[in-house]
């Protein structure tokens, strides 16, 4: 049995404006129908594989619980990092945990961002290299490059050792132009994929030699973890001392008995907007157009338009992206897309909230969407999932009116529960205990009006709550 291990607790700002902080790349739709994190967890679903366990943030907990829930997978285990510590020490604590009940099972350590076009060819790949790892070796996969890249490291092969394993001569860290093109003529060198498959005692074993340090830490934080509403809370005091540092540094490169099978198939870290083009439909023009976008005597360009309310309409572009949301726009020629980082670097030494917010923010019972934002009152929109709750709250500075537009709630204001349908609204008071709950069986939708002095989300407080939220 192979449990694969989810890695999902990046935030990064490559794909500015719609990846943030607070909704990073994964959990996003950008060349499919699911989220890449969803793709991921289906990609190893089926015969010969146990339920994932997945590796996130405290922040990210919900989205990916409601996320395996729309896609039908049953986590083993979700572990939560009190903060990212890079890859070695969320590797090696789902290991550990894996280790717990079935330390001779292989692990698969799989990045949660990743796009394969053919998920059967990656499977098959995955088979070609079992027989490797259930005898003792750790496992890497290559992908056959198609251009001189600079963004990936790469790997060397060395001899076939069995049909289509080959033993891993050298890790080669990210190269500069000219070095990527001689690895490129060689059939030797792959991409380095960043995914591992080896025995649980093995990977442990591996640690134990080369980074027993960490190793050490991750059994104490393991340990010491506890459950809290199907998390496991990893225990954040421990998980402070742990280095920031990958699991190529650590342990791979150091590592002997390390194969790699190379995959032959369409692969891609969307590590910039141009790799989203690249794998995106195009156009005979060579465009990637969006619904709710349009592309006028276009070429080799990228529009997007991420709301049905917003339509982006490009005209006589050549090679360029443009990217609009709600709340902010991005507009980059296609060959300066790696640069968005800056931006977003500009962004945050500006205080501006677009940096790392989505309008959009996402809660265990449901989301809110912010339509108006002013000094004195704020408008949201609000998504509360069937049969969830919010907690019973106060707030000192601000009054509320709903009004329910989709569904029914059941409304708490101090000691009087109401009903409330489609079309009906309640005013709360300042300061007034109130919930608001989904009886029914689909979503229910509300508007909200909140005014008062003051707007902050930090003015609640909760009296009771079904998801432990202090």
């Amino acid at each position: 049995m192979i449990t694969p291990i989810l890695l999902c607790g990046g935030s990064g700002t490559r794909l500015w404006p719609l990846s943030r902080k607070s909704f990073p790349k994964q959990f996003a739709d950008l060349v499919g129908q699911e989220s890449l994190f969803q793709a991921s967890a289906l990609r190893f679903v089926g015969e010969g594989f146990a339920d994932p366990v997945v590796v996130t943030g405290n922040a990210f907990r919900f989205i990916v619980a409601e996320q395996l829930d729309e896609c039908l997978v049953a986590p083993g285990s979700i572990l939560i990092e009190p903060e990212g510590r890079n890859t070695a020490p969320a590797a090696i604590i789902a290991t550990l945990h894996v280790a717990r009940t079935a330390p001779d099972d292989l692990i698969l350590i799989v990045p949660s961002d990743h796009a394969v076009a053919d998920p059967d060819l990656f499977r098959e790949a995955v088979t070609r290299g079992r027989p490797a790892a259930e005898a003792g070796q750790i496992v890497t996969f290559g992908i056959a490059p198609d251009r001189p890249e600079t963004g990936f490291g790469w790997l060397e092969r060395s001899t076939e050792t069995s049909p289509g394993v080959f033993a891993l001569e050298r890790f080669i860290e990210k190269p500069d132009t000219d070095t990527a093109r001689r690895l490129l003529a060689d059939s030797r060198n792959m991409w380095n994929a960043g995914v591992f498959l080896a025995k649980a005692n093995r990977m442990i074993e591996a640690y134990r030699t080369h980074a027993p340090e960490i190793l050490a830490l991750a059994e104490k934080a393991l340990r010491d973890a506890r459950d809290d509403l199907g998390f496991v809370r990893i225990d954040p005091e421990v998980w402070q001392q742990m280095p920031d540092i990958s699991i190529d540094y650590a342990i791979m490169e150091q590592a002997r008995d390390v194969s790699v099978v190379r995959f032959e198939g369409a692969w891609s870290d969307l590590g910039s907007w141009q790799a989203v083009w690249q794998q995106s439909p195009r156009d005979g023009a060579g465009n990637a157009v969006s619904e709710n976008a349009t592309a006028m005597d276009c070429e080799g360009s990228l529009l997007r338009s991420e709301s049905p309310e917003i339509e982006l309409v490009g005209i006589g572009l050549k090679n360029i992206v443009a990217v609009a949301m709600h709340d902010a726009v991005m507009v980059a020629d296609m060959s300066q897309s790696q640069n968005v980082k800056k931006a977003v670097d500009t962004l945050k030494a500006r205080e501006a909230k677009q940096a790392v917010q989505l309008p959009v923010d996402y809660r265990p019972w449901g989301w809110f969407e912010t339509l108006i934002l002013s000094d004195r009152f704020h408008v949201k929109r609000i998504h509360v999932h069937a049969g969830a709750a919010l907690s019973l709250q106060s707030h000192e500075h601000r009054s509320e009116h709903w009004v329910i537009v989709e569904g029914e709630a059941r409304v708490t204001v101090d000691d009087a529960v109401r009903s409330l349908g489609e079309n009906q609204s309640i005013y709360i008071p300042v300061g007034a205990r109130h919930r608001l709950e989904n009886p029914g069986p689909r979503p229910m939708v509300l508007i909200e009006v909140q005014t008062g002095s003051y707007l902050g989300e930090d003015d609640i407080v909760r009296y009771e709550d079904r998801y432990a939220r202090r």
